[in-house]
């Protein structure tokens, strides 16, 4: 009780701060998708491209923030950090309430760029250092993605489960004010949020004595994942599995294109060796169990129960490990 009396402060910012980032990106996404629907976009390419960048606006904004103020590796750890949470905790709690089928033929042409891109990243830290040409790899590598994932929403067939899925959530009936207010609205509190997180994590990290990886891979990665969390929970209850995994997917493939990329071109770093040991081969090693998964190695043509329980564990192991190792 003395520790929280003293750090009141900075766990409020932090409080604060994540539930500004969750809503935040709510309204954010509510008001990008659905003025990009009253502008005539397909909804698919709606899904594919803008919702799964908006859904990656925490990760992005707490990375310009951290970047910013000097501390790339808060940026660096919430990018790995959140690849991590989003497929070991969003996925696995997702499957371990409801297994989640997978039939999108689109998701699984979608995996090979997420694979594509954490080789990439892995590619790039092995000198360990993140340097602004790095970034600037990175964020090229996004307008390559951005390119083909409109492509390929373009090629993808009519009945393709994730198509109708995200026909019927991209928001209708909604007028191009209304969407663009909501959008600045969630911009303003994703930014204003991000800035209370990132003090408060900084501070509790100086406080307790670990580095801002260790607090980017634990407490901020959790707090930017709760929004995939939200919108991957409720997709998989309402039967909407394509959204639940690709969602997912996508917001993966741009925390490590943008948020990474973003993160080295405003301040270049020289990586902590943890990284290189340790977080980022977990990051690589979910990832391939998500390609597993999503390429139906089993037979089943789902995620179950006990593959989300399993990686539940894996994920509260990993954190676990973190927290005893630097605390």
């Amino acid at each position: 009780m003395d520790w929280i009396a003293h750090n009141f402060r900075d766990l409020a910012e932090v409080t604060i701060g994540l539930t500004l980032l969750v809503f935040g990106a709510d309204r954010f996404v509510y008001g990008a998708s659905a003025a990009a629907r009253n502008f005539g976009i397909a909804p698919i390419l709606i899904g594919l491209t803008i919702v799964a960048f908006a859904t990656s606006a925490p990760e992005i904004l707490v990375s310009v923030v951290a970047a910013s103020g000097g501390d790339p590796d808060l940026a660096i750890g919430n990018a790995i950090g959140s690849n991590i949470a989003n497929i070991g905790l969003v996925l696995g709690a997702t499957a371990l309430i409801k297994p989640i089928q997978l039939t999108s033929a689109t998701l699984r042409r979608e995996m090979p760029a997420l694979l594509a891109v954490s080789l990439l990243t892995v590619s790039l830290f092995l000198d360990s250092y993140l340097s602004q040409i790095d970034g600037l790899v990175l964020i090229t590598g996004l307008l390559i993605v951005m390119v083909w994932l409109t492509r390929l929403a373009l090629r993808s067939a009519t009945n393709d489960p994730i198509k109708v899925d995200f026909e019927a959530e991209i928001p209708r009936n909604v007028s191009t004010v209304a969407a663009v207010l909501w959008l600045l609205v969630g911009l303003a509190m994703l930014l204003y949020g991000a800035e209370l997180l990132v003090h408060g994590a900084e501070s509790i990290a100086r406080k307790v004595g670990v580095s801002e990886v260790v607090i980017g891979v634990t407490l901020v990665a959790l707090a930017t994942s709760l929004p995939e969390l939200a919108v991957t929970l409720v997709s998989a209850v309402r039967g909407e599995y394509g959204l639940a995994i690709g969602n997912i997917v996508g917001s993966n493939i741009f925390n490590l294109l943008a948020v990474i990329g973003v993160a080295a071109v405003i301040a270049p770093v020289e990586l902590p060796p943890e990284v290189l040991t340790l977080h980022i081969f977990v990051m690589v090693a979910f990832t391939l169990v998500l390609f597993a998964m999503t390429y139906d190695y089993d037979g089943k043509n789902r995620v179950s129960r006990l593959e989300g329980s399993s990686l539940v564990i894996a994920y509260i192991a990993y954190i676990t490990y973190v927290i005893t190792q630097n605390v």
